[in-house]
């Protein structure tokens, strides 16, 4: 399998945010920009695999600045890692106001993708051209990140297992905003 670059599958989705997309704050619901993020892996994915694409984990969803209604929002996606079957796809989330010409950028997220033959199982990618030192630290962070998480899953399962709730050993809650009804 010949690799693609990381330019062959590069996707942009830009869409206007309208008053229907507002919470109860008059800001665009975070949902609908989770959405427009999937969208735009899927996309993403989907142009690098030659394959339909599901999504696996999201990372980093954290909303930095609000959007506004009216603002015009760009997320821009790029394969940043293959593994076998999956790929990361980093997303980077900006909003403009056309009338005034500010650019923000509200958040960075990482949604893993899986590609999927005909019998919905998962089925290899092509490899990553990485033609520059910036897709080549994107791939590294990638795999660090990886790397942590795997490292984060391990650590907090050993933790879930020494909580036990029924053995006492409450104390770590006294300072906590929380009862526990006896």
């Amino acid at each position: 399998m010949a690799p693609k670059s990381i330019n062959a599958s590069r996707t942009t989705l830009t869409e206007l945010m309208i008053p229907s997309y507002a919470n109860f704050g008059g800001k665009i619901h975070g949902g609908i920009l989770l959405s427009l993020m999937d969208k735009v892996a899927f996309a993403c994915a989907s142009k690098h695999s030659g394959a339909y694409c599901v999504t696996v984990s999201v990372e980093g969803v954290n909303f930095r600045q609000a959007v506004e209604v009216g603002e015009l929002v760009s997320l821009m996606a790029s394969v940043n890692y293959v593994g076998r079957t999956s790929m990361v796809i980093g997303i980077k989330v900006i909003a403009e106001n056309v009338r005034t010409g500010s650019v923000k950028h509200t958040n960075t997220s990482y949604f893993t993708m899986v590609a999927t033959d005909d019998d919905h199982k998962p089925t290899e990618v092509p490899p990553l051209l990485l033609e520059s030192p910036d897709d080549t630290r994107r791939f590294l962070e990638a795999m660090k990140r990886k790397e942590l998480k795997e490292i984060h899953r391990e650590e907090f399962d050993n933790e879930k297992s020494r909580l036990r709730v029924e053995d006492g050993g409450l104390d770590i809650l006294k300072n906590e905003r929380c009862v526990v009804k006896s």
